[in-house]
């Protein structure tokens, strides 16, 4: 197969980001490769990847931009549970069950792998680390969830905001994603919202008070964050959950 540099390089955030959760053999690093670029696909903004209750036959991995988990209440009244960024799979097992409990869209336009269930399996039973490292990746996805729910349950609204402002920088890290102390943000107040359970006014008021602090700057689809250990005490943050390192 004959690759572009960058086809390549799209290619080497998921390798990198699953290197994080286990050493990737030269096999599956070569197998994993030939897979993404097999099932190359591409979508717009603001496009619904799978809808809730639709049946799971593939695993969708994430070469370039973002998306977002979400649920909506029978008046339309929407909640996003997780962002997907590029590195990382929606939901490696989830053909496991017979429908999707929750929908994925897209925030902004995507490059992202399908690779069809049988060769997904073929690809994890043909190799130990890569079984693993998409184990691994569902496993912080879980704990990522839990982190969530203490938010929405118990973190003070500029807690939830300065947590989450954490988290995507930490996630966005391993793959290269972040420049010095900044990283992009290209998602909309409505969209931080309904990620932090709070109304677009509450979310503008406590950003407001983020930058009033000097921790944070949030200007032109970049977050920069000034001090990130004064924001990590601001937001009770400790990264351990998302298991961005190895023992070894």
């Amino acid at each position: 197969m004959s690759l572009s540099t960058s086809d390549r390089s799209l290619v080497e955030l998921v390798i990198r980001r699953l290197n994080v959760m286990r050493r990737l053999s030269s096999e599956a690093r070569a197998s994993l490769e030939y897979a993404l670029l097999e099932g190359l696909e591409r979508a717009g903004a603001s496009e619904d990847l799978i809808s809730e209750g639709d049946p799971v036959d593939s695993v969708r991995v994430v070469l370039s931009g973002w998306l977002c988990r979400y649920k909506t209440l029978e008046d339309g009244r929407r909640q996003i549970v997780n962002f997907i960024f590029p590195g990382e799979s929606c939901d490696a097992h989830a053909f496991l069950l017979p429908v999707m409990d929750h929908s994925i869209a897209t925030m902004t336009p995507v490059v992202y792998a399908e690779i069809k269930r049988a060769r997904f399996e073929s690809l994890t039973m043909s190799d130990r680390s890569l079984a693993e490292a998409f184990w691994c990746e569902t496993l912080v996805n879980n704990a990522i969830q839990r982190e969530w729910a203490i938010n929405l349950g118990r973190r003070t609204a500029l807690e939830r905001v300065a947590h989450l402002f954490c988290e995507i920088f930490e996630r966005l890290r391993p793959v290269g994603m972040v420049d010095g102390n900044s990283c992009v943000m290209p998602v909309t107040q409505m969209d931080l919202a309904d990620a932090t359970g709070l109304s677009v006014v509450h979310l503008n008021r406590t950003v407001q008070e983020l930058r009033a602090t000097g921790l944070i700057v949030l200007r032109d689809r970049t977050l920069t964050i000034n001090d990130l250990d004064a924001l990590k005490d601001a937001a009770l943050f400790s990264p351990n959950y998302l298991q961005l390192y190895r023992p070894d």
